[in-house]
């Protein structure tokens, strides 16, 4: 039990770093050049999003400790592990894309990678453990809603 705690801890916790580097690049441009975009009338307000992000990292984490407890010697897990890893790394190229860049199109391009990355997660974190895969379809939801989003950025731009 005190060995599932430490990996979902150090899950939860490399999640939410990630999260925060990612959060830099992002206010680089959210009060300047984010405000100059039309966006959609389904455009969340500025604020729900720190909330959101910070509860969705932390899932992730729990889920990815659930994930990594199961032994990373198994094949299963470690298959599952890579996938998290890659998906979680084009979550912050999105922000470093959209925001950084300021490139919607891009950033479309790399939400679509991360969505596939996601749910071929979610296969396979649910082959080592089904609880950790349904930690992980609320965050599926969000990035559905925020590929949306960017689309409609994209378009309206």
């Amino acid at each position: 039990m005190k060995k599932k705690i430490t990996y979902i801890s150090v899950c939860v916790i490399t999640c939410l770093i990630i999260g925060f580097l990612s959060s830099i690049v992002t206010q680089s441009s959210v009060n300047d050049w984010y405000l100059t975009l039309n966006k959609p009338n389904f455009n969340p307000p500025n604020w729900l999003f720190a909330p959101v992000w910070t509860m969705l990292y932390i899932l992730m984490g729990i889920s990815a400790g659930l994930v990594w407890a199961k032994g990373f010697h198994h094949k299963w897990v470690k298959t599952a592990l890579y996938h998290f890893g890659f998906q979680l790394l084009l979550n912050a190229l999105w922000s470093i894309v959209f925001f950084g860049l300021k490139s919607p199109f891009w950033a479309l391009l790399v939400i679509l990678g991360l969505l596939t990355m996601l749910l071929l997660t979610i296969k396979w974190f649910k082959v080592v453990s089904k609880l950790a895969a349904l930690l992980l379809i609320p965050y599926l939801i969000w990035v559905c809603f925020a590929t949306l989003l960017n689309y409609k950025i994209w378009e309206l731009n």
